[in-house]
């Protein structure tokens, strides 16, 4: 498909055609993502690591979640601007920001397991692995980031890769290596007895495997041409892509801090109450990997937007943004809800999915704290998900200051100081409060960035129209 053909695709086929042809494949693709953590945690947790081994790859999370932070950033942040490029016909800037921000993940992937490596048991402790989840932890983490280029270069390309109008590739590049670690999972686990290393090991594997097929794809692509020159960094070209990746990594980078407070509370609460420090850990734990699949239903809806979004806004086709606003809104709703009752129903079922504990002293207290987690940290799940949701399309319609407040309202200015306080006077259950708390007041927030920028949308609809009359005026 040449550029013409894509323009007229993204700018005059029917939305809700659209929205199935690139979310489905996006959708599919982060829910993939999300399985690389999910099933090694699942085997542990059935395995005899149990809810130790749970423990020890819930401290090793965020360290995933700091490498995606950069990845994604340089990643959404092109794919933006090669679409925002397309509607305005700009040919020039797109490959040598793309080459640019690939050649920038693979010099900070490196630059990440040089700090990593050698601070490797201090950070571990500092995410919350105890003297019992330590070694375990330690074991996990030194094959994950030898692997660091691989899986951060993935992240980046398949975002290019969507953008590019080829969302089905980027899927079956993440359901590969999905595929690939979950059939290594109990093999290595349960057959070979290799424990969290068999489990890092299929992992790894799996990374690969999608790092693979997501660089054959960059010698056949379709709006954009690649050459040696590309990889040369060119930061006039990689700014704007830099800019409007800035909410992703901000996203990202907020949920980092606030696994390592939330963490650091956790340890500290959870040892002077009946559940001890592991346990807390080890839940919050799967209640982030769970969460981590709602989310992604979310944001694969509308990141597989992202490209017609960025085409039409850079095209001027304001009403056609409008509609995918409230058409991603809907779905939104809908996951939500979905998922709200699934956790206030059966919250133990949903943590039963991970093991049964057999390794700590105390497994009623295991199941009573998953009950309260999943029922009061994600009751109001629907307004996380709608705030994350209006963050990445203020991205995608080029406004990067606003998905930057969008992101940062809810986990830095209110769930921080809210999961340090309320603890005060509510023990380890008020760290829970915090969430919907933060939720509620960020909502607001969220609410009111949209408002107004609908109505600057509207405005420049009229003005576009007054326009278009006048000159039809001039040529009658």
């Amino acid at each position: 498909m040449n550029e013409s053909q894509n323009s007229q695709f993204l700018g005059k086929e029917k939305i809700p055609k659209l929205m199935l042809k690139f979310s489905i494949p996006c959708v599919l693709s982060l829910l993939v993502s999300a399985l690389y953590n999910i099933v090694d945690q699942i085997f542990i947790g059935n395995s005899e690591l149990s809810a130790l081994g749970n423990a020890a790859t819930g401290v090793v999370f965020p360290i995933f979640i700091i490498a995606q932070a950069f990845a994604w950033c340089f990643g959404d942040g092109c794919a933006a601007y090669l679409n925002i490029c397309q509607g305005r016909k700009d040919t020039q800037n797109a490959h040598k920001s793309i080459g640019s921000g690939i050649t920038v993940t693979l010099i900070v992937s490196i630059l990440l397991m040089a700090i990593f490596f050698p601070l490797k048991k201090q950070i571990l402790t500092l995410f919350g692995a105890s003297e019992n989840s330590i070694g375990m932890a330690i074991q996990y983490f030194n094959l994950i980031l030898a692997f660091f280029p691989l899986y951060m270069l993935s992240n980046m390309m398949n975002a290019v890769i969507r953008a590019d109008g080829t969302p089905a590739w980027s899927m079956a590049s993440m359901l590969a290596g999905a595929i690939t670690n979950i059939i290594l999972d109990p093999v290595f686990i349960f057959g070979t007895k290799w424990g969290m290393f068999g489990a890092a090991l299929a992992t790894v594997i799996g990374q690969t495997v999608s790092f693979v097929i997501s660089l054959i794809y960059f010698f056949r692509t379709k709006t954009f041409q690649l050459t040696l020159k590309s990889f040369l960094p060119n930061f006039k070209a990689f700014s704007p892509a830099l800019q409007l990746g800035a909410s992703s990594f901000i996203t990202q980078m907020t949920i980092v801090i606030i696994s390592l407070i939330c963490n650091i509370m956790l340890a500290r609460y959870g040892a002077v109450s009946q559940y001890g420090a592991d346990i807390p850990i080890a839940i919050i734990g799967i209640e982030s990997k769970v969460f981590t699949v709602v989310i992604n239903l979310v944001v694969g809806i509308v990141l597989g937007c992202q490209p017609i979004i960025s085409y039409n806004m850079g095209a001027k086709q304001y009403d056609r943004v409008k509609k995918l606003y409230r058409n991603i809104l809907l779905c939104t709703v809908v996951i939500s809800v979905a998922s709200t009752l699934l956790f206030e129903l059966a919250p133990r079922a949903v943590v039963s999915i991970f093991g049964t504990p057999t390794n700590i002293p105390n497994p009623e207290d295991y199941w009573t704290f998953g009950t309260l987690t999943f029922r009061i940290f994600l009751s109001l799940v629907i307004f996380t998900c709608t705030i994350k949701m209006t963050s990445i399309f203020f991205q995608a319609v080029g406004k990067p200051v606003r998905a930057v407040i969008a992101s940062m309202i809810r986990d830095i200015v209110c769930f921080i100081p809210l999961i340090t306080i309320l603890p005060i006077f509510f023990g380890i259950e008020g760290i829970l409060f915090a969430a919907p708390a933060a939720d509620l007041i960020a909502m607001i927030v969220a609410v009111i960035l949209t408002v107004t920028f609908m109505r600057t949308l509207k405005t420049d609809m009229m003005e576009q129209s007054a326009s278009t009359d006048i000159m039809g005026d001039c040529i009658r």
